[in-house]
């Protein structure tokens, strides 16, 4: 199957030159890999991709990026039968990552899209690493609408991070929404599902992709998440995802409890505290004044660029 890589580029560090470095030594190869890159003027160096897969370069100016419609604009300039999204931070973790992609969509006809598991960064903090494995396990799933009793808002999760959608079934399906705060990838996800398609994690399809935020960071991220679920209650309001936070939370005091790392228990309840405030905040926007909004908010264009019926 014929596969290329989309991946949006903004003030991109030496990981990208990583990304594609791993990506041009794939056992399945992409055909291209589509650079939107919201820097005018700044030309990237794609030279480790010389020879081996070719690279398309679009410049997008910073006020027109949208999570989903940029995305979309890479697809609608691919041929392949397979689309990967990737960030440019999402560091294939072995030469196999596309190849177990476009093997788990083929092997299974009746899915829309795969995702693959995000392993943190070797240096990366106690709590973003359990964090990770706990969104992130080792096992496999194919999820579909018989497992929203079960697994709730956990059903739809798919990550942007790196997942691959069939080209063909994505665009039949509408795509990804936009404008779109956030979450364009989980909303294309619930769409796909109540009309009858699977979406798989493929756990041994690996990225190394973690972060470290700040609380401020914590409390505007969490605050665009809550604008997302405020704007989509066709999907928010019948699958509540409060009970995949407290579940996260309990999980891991447990673990911290039983390692005896105390100070790691408060620091998670402080950072809980900060997504929680931000996600409250972010639902209830429309009672926030705009000056306000812009302050917590971390995708302004999303707010200059919206109209009424947006919100």
């Amino acid at each position: 199957m014929k596969i290329d890589v989309i991946i949006p580029v903004y003030r991109p560090t030496e990981k990208l030159h990583k990304v594609l470095y791993r990506l041009c030594r794939q056992t399945h190869l992409p055909e291209q890999i589509i650079l939107l890159h919201t820097r005018d003027g700044i030309k990237l160096d794609v030279s480790v991709c010389k020879d081996r897969v070719s690279v398309t370069e679009i410049p997008i100016l910073e006020k027109e990026f949208d999570h989903g419609r940029t995305r979309e604009q890479g697809i609608w300039m691919s041929d392949a039968d397979i689309v990967v999204m990737m960030t440019q931070d999402a560091v294939p973790a072995d030469p196999f990552l596309l190849e177990k992609l476009s093997e788990v969509l083929n092997e299974h006809p009746d899915a829309v899209a795969a995702y693959a598991r995000q392993i943190p960064d070797q240096n990366c903090g106690l709590l973003e690493k359990y964090t990770r494995v706990f969104n992130y396990p080792p096992k496999s799933q194919i999820k579909s609408q018989k497992d929203l009793p079960k697994l709730g808002i956990k059903t739809y999760f798919c990550s942007n991070v790196c997942a691959a959608y069939r080209r063909g079934v994505y665009l039949e399906l509408g795509g990804f929404p936009h404008p779109v705060i956030f979450n364009e990838d989980l909303i294309f996800a619930a769409g796909a599902i109540q009309n009858g398609w699977k979406i798989i994690y493929k756990a041994d399809a690996r990225v190394i992709h973690s972060h470290e935020y700040t609380y401020r960071e914590l409390i505007r991220r969490n605050f665009d998440q809550g604008v997302s679920q405020a704007c989509h209650p066709e999907i928010f309001e019948k699958v509540k995802s409060e009970n995949e936070g407290i579940h996260l939370i309990c999980t891991l005091v447990k673990k911290l409890l039983k390692e005896r790392k105390y100070l790691q228990i408060i620091q998670l309840f402080v950072e809980s505290g900060c997504k929680y405030l931000g996600y409250q905040m972010g639902k209830h926007y429309r009672q926030l004044p705009e000056s306000f909004i812009m302050k917590l908010t971390m995708n302004h264009n999303y707010w200059r660029g919206r109209n009424d019926e947006d919100a």
